[in-house]
This record gives C-alpha cells, structure tokens and sequence, in this order.
C-alpha cells in the first residue's frame, strides 16, 4: 500500500523534507572540529619532541658557556643524562621481543611464496640503497678533498685498538648468524681476539698478525643478527606445521601487539627524554673549536652526503617505485626520526619506526614487521656512507693515494662493514677497524674521527631508520597485488 501512498503527497510536503539536510550541517561542522583536534593530538607529540630537541641543543649550550671553560664533572653529566637514560632503557626493553615476535608472526602468516618475493624485493632494495650510499660517499670524499694533513693534530691515546683482521671480521659476522645459545644471543656476541705470541716473557708485536694467537669472547650487546636469522627461521617452520603450529603463532602475534600497546605508552616519554639526553651528550663534548678546527671539512662532508642521500636519492627511490610524491610519507616518520637522533640506534628506535609506518602512513603490518627488524640490523645507509667517507679522508691525512681498486675495495668493505655493525650508538666505530685494514691502515686511526662521531653518529642514524621506512614503503607497494589476494590478518586490526 505504501507504493501507492507515495506519489500522492502534496508538493509542500515533498519540499518540506529539505530542511532536514541542512540539520545535517552542525554535524558535518562537528566532524570536521573532531578531525581537527584528532589531526592536533596525532601531530602533537612529534612537535613537542623537535620542540624539546632545539631546546635541549640551547639549554645545552648556555650550561657550557655559562661553566667558565671548566669541563663539566661527569657526576654532573650523570645526573643530566638520568632521565634520558630511563626513557633509552625503556626502547630497548622492548627490542628483542619485538623483533623475535614480530618477524616470527610476519613470516609466519605469509604465504611462503609471498615470503620469497617480499624478501628478495628487500633485498634488492637494500643492496641498492646501500650501494648508492657508498658511491655517494666516495664521490663526495674525493671531489671536496677534506683530508689536508697540515690541520690535524695527532691523535691523542684512547687506549688500546681492537686487534682484527678483515678475515676475522668478516668469519664473526657468520658465526653471530648462528649462535650456539639464543638466551645468550640476547646478551653477548662473538668476537675474535687476536693477541701476540709472548716471546721471552713479553708480547712480541712485530710479528704479522696473521701469525697471533687466536681466542674468542663474547662482547655485551645483542646478537641481534642471529636472533633475526632464527626469527625467520622459526616463521617459516610455523607457516609449514598449519594448524599445528596456530597456536604458537598467536603467541607471537599477541606479543607483537602487547609490545606496540607499551610502546605508545613509552612515546609520551619521549620529548622530556631527548632533552635530556641532548642536553647531556652536548656538555659531554669536549671542545666544539676543535671540532669545527680539525674536522670542519670531514664532518660537512659526511652531513653532506647523509643529507644527499636522506633527502634526495631514497626520495627519488621511493618516487620511481610508488609513482607518489614522498613528503607526506616522511613527515609522517618524523617521530621515528627524531627518536633515532636521540638515541643513535636504528634498534632502539624500531618499535617507534614501525608505529609510525602503520598508523600514520597506512602500511600493512605484513610488510613492516618483516621488513623493518631485518632493515634495522643489515641495511644502514647512512653507516655505510659514513665508513667509506672516513676511511678515505684518513688516507688523505696520512697522504696516501689510494687507487680505483683500492676505493672499489674500500666500497665493498664499507657495504660489508655496514651489514656487520650493531644497532647500538657508535657501532661504526668498531666496524671501521676492519675496513681501515683493507687499504693497509692501522686501527689507531680511528681516534682521528672520535672527536665528531658521537654527533654525526645521530645523523647517519636518522638516515638509517628512513631508508628502512622507505624500504617498507617500496616493498609494500610492489607487493599489493599479492597481499590483496591474502586474508587479512588479526594483527592488522588496530584501535
């Protein structure tokens, strides 16, 4: 009966219903004022965190300038650095069981064929970002020339050097993919010690190394490469056993969910934490003339090239392969940015990283829990870029020419060094003994760059952390047309 009520209104009645769109429009205004404080509150931490930034570099410099050239007692320092620290200890709780149930759960829900495709896609892209990053920084070294012996003082005596051999470097690198203990590996990891042959009761080092006796220990700090290696490991076997092993699965799902839910917890933190540990490596500085004196040239030029490569090349990567503009991507891992500059660590910084990319820049938690962990441990950009910066300007230093071979070894071993070095602060230090030795220089040669790495260590840590975002970015984009044919997962689902 209704069909034959309609068409038998009134016309007045007909056009007294479009008021009731207008009733609308206080909604639409309401909507639009919920965005606009939900898009405050989203922005809101990342401004305070850059706020915090700048002004912990001021606070910084006014309590230096402001001690009447007197160094700071490290008593002091300590006390400044306290509140940092707490909020650094807090990130990388939360390290080992992220990355173990992350990539477990990743690799573990994919179908094995997506599995292959997503991991040989990262892995060209690694190899390409980081190989662009080498070439970059070797480019840039032997155009600006910033190695003048004549303005750098001698090295002062850090203690003593770490005896290795590129051989040994490149053998523990191996072994840390398979450690023989994994409660361990969360703890230590291999290294190989080499010390000279005692000779009338005293150590004779003027025998070649490779004829000194070698032991083994094990250094503080996660093997976080072998954690990896058996988190994929353990993923695949888990996507083979099918029900058998949904169990298990959930397991790692859950923990991966339970350790995102306490790191927004720990973000709130961040801001009065990078204060406090800007403020503390600023008064630690021992002379800002010395640096700007003797490293001015290397350190423009290793800021240089990071910035080159942060802001132009990985852009340019993400451009070609997405067919987008990359800016919203970016300046929505400002967050994960900063908090890699405060705490020099691409591992530290990962549960940050990996919140940004799939809340703000909508990327498939399939892809960025598989991509970013196995990213923070082999694909460092910026390291690698720096490594071979520095390995060629300490040449110049010590005038030696080095030839195409030579800088085409210096590049190989810089990528090498780059896969090797731990997600922790100042890792490339240790990493750069093995590629000094590729063009015959010695370990003592690193103290040349120590006065600068604490700061420039920040910086190629933020190209870290980007270039693993944009790797997830990239990987996710040539991987859609296989992820929409997936099921989504639970761990997809978010607040």
């Amino acid at each position: 009966m209704a069909e034959t009520t309609i068409p038998l209104l009134p016309s007045h009645l007909i056009t007294t219903a479009q008021p009731t769109v207008k009733m609308e429009e206080p909604d639409e205004k309401q909507e639009k004022k919920k965005g606009f404080w939900h898009n405050l509150k989203k922005g809101f931490l990342p401004i305070m965190t850059v706020v915090c930034t700048a002004l912990g570099v001021g606070v910084g410099l006014i309590l230096r300038a402001n001690s009447e050239g007197k160094p700071w007692r490290a008593r002091h320092i300590m006390y400044m650095q306290f509140p940092g620290e707490i909020f650094l200890r807090m990130l990388k709780m939360l390290i080992i069981p992220l990355m173990v149930s992350s990539i477990t759960a990743a690799v573990g829900g994919l179908d094995l064929s997506l599995s292959k495709k997503i991991g040989i896609r990262s892995i060209l892209y690694y190899s390409a970002s980081t190989g662009s990053a080498v070439l970059e920084g070797v480019i840039l070294v032997t155009l600006i020339h910033p190695g003048n012996p004549e303005i750098y003082a001698a090295p002062k005596n850090l203690g003593a050097s770490l005896n290795s051999t590129t051989t040994d470097t490149l053998l523990d690198l191996i072994r840390n993919m398979f450690p023989p203990n994994l409660v361990q590996s969360c703890v230590a990891q291999y290294r190989t010690i080499l010390t000279p042959p005692v000779i009338n009761g005293t150590m004779d080092t003027s025998v070649p190394m490779d004829k000194w006796n070698i032991s083994g220990t094990y250094d503080e700090g996660s093997n976080v490469l072998g954690l990896v290696v058996f988190s994929v490991v353990q993923g695949i076997a888990l996507g083979k056993m099918g029900k058998m092993g949904k169990p298990l699965l959930d397991f790692y799902g859950a923990l991966e969910e339970l350790t995102m839910v306490i790191t927004r917890w720990v973000l709130w933190l961040s801001p009065a934490g990078v204060f406090f540990l800007v403020v503390s490596k600023i008064l630690e500085a021992e002379s800002f003339a010395a640096m700007v004196g003797q490293l001015g040239m290397y350190f423009l030029t290793v800021l240089l090239g990071l910035i080159i490569h942060g802001l132009f090349v990985l852009p340019m990567f993400y451009f070609i392969c997405c067919k987008k503009l990359p800016l919203k991507f970016i300046a929505n891992m400002g967050q994960a940015a900063i908090t890699a500059f405060a705490t020099g660590s691409s591992s530290a910084s990962l549960s940050v990283s990996m919140q940004c990319l799939e809340e703000k820049n909508k990327v498939d938690v399939r892809i960025s829990r598989f991509v970013m962990p196995i990213g923070a441990t082999i694909n460092m950009d910026g390291t690698a870029l720096y490594e071979a910066v520095a390995v060629i300007f300490i040449s110049q230093i010590r005038q030696m020419t080095l030839s195409v071979g030579q800088l085409f070894a210096v590049s190989i071993a810089a990528t090498m060094a780059s896969i090797g070095a731990a997600s922790i602060p100042s890792a490339g230090l240790i990493t750069m003994v093995m590629v000094l030795e590729t063009v015959g220089l010695k370990a003592d040669d690193v103290t040349l760059i120590y006065a600068v790495d604490w700061l420039l260590d920040r910086f190629r840590t933020m190209v870290n952390v980007i270039g693993d975002a944009y790797g997830a970015g990239i990987v996710e984009h040539l991987s859609r047309k296989e992820l929409d044919e997936l099921p989504p997962l639970e761990t997809n689902k978010r607040d």
